[in-house]
């Protein structure tokens, strides 16, 4: 498996957690589009379809580290998104969109282990990823610059799960595609060619919560919840699990992370010599182990940790929003 770039954890925890947002109110309006040969029109929330087919289109990705980049527009900027499942919506870079006209909401932070911010957000006029167009979009502002000087790319912001409802996705890592099909009415009897040697892969069933991706496991006789966050570029253990769960940990070293408003925390690193998620099971899984007592959802209480999609598959990985399936290939 590909070891995480530990270097790069003090940037690490400023995405994990800058989209963790309270209360998660999927409250958007917005008139969206997909398009293929025809267009379908969509309402918020949930991005439920009016038109009685379905829609397909491939975004080709690029990798910065673990991060996966994909090409959006928002309004006249045009440029590289990171793919976020640890996020519920959009977030757009400070840098550049700060002329936009701000909206301080004080019902919805940004929290992290170090605690919590106001959030600010823009309106958003139009907005383009692949064949999805949104229009009036509400955007979370955050300051993306310790990214950017991190992996030497410029980021215009994160495209969260509010992007994903009702579709499925599959991420193809040795190709450096995302395939997206959108579920129309006929869309539960859609399967995609990849699906169909049915040997090849795992099948995991997931839930949202607060518009975020969590899958069950068990460690030491413990039930526990996870994170999936395809941003996550290793994975993390809340320090207050029972010490059962750590007897298999071998620490490596400290770490310092950023978390909101750039307060420093220090994290161990290590790798657990077994984990297992489903009928899948990772060997020498890195990890970090922090306090997540401050990350807790607004609704849905704590989790135990996050999981990136690194040491889940080396080939491919793919989501149904609407079964509520994972799909881990061999």
């Amino acid at each position: 498996m590909r070891q995480p770039p530990y270097k790069n954890n003090m940037i690490l925890w400023t995405l994990l957690f800058l989209c963790m947002a309270i209360p998660a109110k999927a409250t958007l309006t917005n008139v969206s589009t997909f398009k293929k040969n025809s267009v379908h029109h969509i309402s918020f929330p949930g991005l439920q379809l009016a038109a009685a087919d379905s829609s397909s289109f491939i975004i080709p990705f690029s990798r910065a580290g673990n991060l996966l980049l994909i090409k959006a527009r928002a309004d006249d900027q045009e440029g590289n998104f990171i793919l976020d499942t640890g996020c519920p919506g959009l977030v757009l870079n400070i840098t550049y969109f700060r002329n936009y006209p701000v909206t301080a909401d004080p019902e919805s932070e940004s929290r992290g282990m170090a605690g919590a911010e106001t959030a600010e957000h823009i309106e958003v006029k139009d907005f383009r990823m692949g064949g999805i167009q949104e229009h009036r979009l509400k955007a979370q502002l955050a300051n993306l610059g310790n990214i950017e000087n991190s992996k030497g790319v410029k980021v215009l912001g994160l495209v969260g799960m509010q992007f994903l409802t009702n579709c499925e996705l599959i991420i193809d890592f040795q190709k450096n595609l995302m395939y997206f099909h959108v579920m129309g009415r006929k869309g539960l009897t859609y399967k995609n060619a990849l699906l169909k040697d049915t040997a090849a892969y795992h099948t995991l069933p997931f839930e949202i919560t607060d518009n975020r991706m969590i899958v069950k496991t068990t460690m030491a006789g413990k039930k526990l919840r996870f994170v999936i966050d395809c941003a996550a570029e290793t994975n993390i253990l809340d320090s207050r699990l029972p010490n059962k769960i750590f007897e298999t940990l071998s620490i490596t070293g400290r770490v310092s992370l950023v978390g909101v408003g750039n307060k420093k925390v220090e994290a161990v690193t290590g790798s657990l010599a077994s984990f297992n998620i489903g009928n899948q099971n990772i060997k020498d899984m890195p990890v970090l182990v922090t306090n997540l007592e401050k990350t807790c959802f607004a609704y849905g209480g704590c989790v135990d940790g996050v999981l990136g999609l690194d040491n889940l598959s080396l080939q491919r990985i793919g989501f149904n929003f609407t079964t509520l399936k994972m799909y881990i290939w061999k």
